[in-house]
């Protein structure tokens, strides 16, 4: 143990030319505690399964929606929990990883679907209607994850460096009232829109309009009961944080 810490001191000071023995500047070192694990964990776990629940299509309250967004606005506050423990950079990182790792499922479902099944099981023509991805929706729902989520990565920022630090709630629900709508008009539109004709087998604007109104009113109602979440892990309080939030 003496000989590891002589061998820190060693790298860590040096002595100058007019023989002032000075501290030499340490890199940092970004230390993921249990909770961040726990949260990066439960963000990329919800996105997974809300883009699998989004499967189903159900009818709820004479809307029709995808079950998915039932769960999917947890993703917003649990974006939250990593910025608020690992900073910004750590957040965006988080965000564009569990994008590229949802269209990574998405491809492997394919190929899952695309495999001779064995003669003895039954449920192939069932696995690839239900789980073979429709490459639109699988797309536009990605693309609007990753940019409504780094949309709320700034909004947070921004709130918490200019506005309050104290009141951590209004950060949740000042980030999500911008997030939420972008989320759900880019998806919405790129999902099932006509474009004027110009992209095949898309819905009336009508119901595209309704689809969007379904998602932003669940989606807000979900943000309500996550609001509590924020105060599950502790702020940071490094030196870094000001620069970092």
């Amino acid at each position: 143990m003496d000989v590891k810490r002589r061998e820190l001191d060693r790298h860590a000071w040096h002595n100058s030319d007019s023989g002032v023995r000075m501290r030499l500047e340490q890199p940092a070192v970004t230390v993921l505690s249990t909770a961040g694990v726990l949260v990066v964990a439960a963000y990329i776990a919800t996105q997974m399964l809300s883009d699998l629940m989004s499967l189903k299509i159900a009818y709820v309250a004479s809307f029709s929606v995808d079950a998915g967004t039932f769960i999917y606005p947890f993703t917003f506050t649990l974006r939250d929990l990593v910025h608020k423990l690992l900073g910004k950079h750590h957040a965006r990182v988080v965000v564009v990883s569990a994008g590229v790792i949802n269209l990574a499922m998405a491809g492997c479902l394919a190929f899952a679907a695309w495999l001779p099944p064995d003669p003895t099981w039954a449920l192939q023509a069932a696995f690839a209607a239900v789980l073979a991805p429709t490459w639109r929706i699988v797309i536009a729902s990605i693309v609007a994850e990753v940019i409504a989520e780094l949309i709320d990565t700034e909004v947070y920022s921004l709130w918490v460096r200019y506005v309050t630090r104290r009141v951590q709630w209004s950060r949740v629900l000042v980030s999500n009232l911008v997030s939420i709508p972008v989320d759900s008009l880019i998806f919405s539109w790129c999902a099932f829109g006509q474009w004027g004709g110009v992209l095949p087998g898309g819905l009336p604007d009508a119901t595209v309009w309704a689809i969007f109104w379904a998602n932003v009113l669940l989606k807000g109602a979900m943000t309500l009961v996550s609001l509590p979440g924020i105060y599950v892990v502790p702020e940071r309080r490094d030196a870094r944080e000001s620069l970092a939030v």
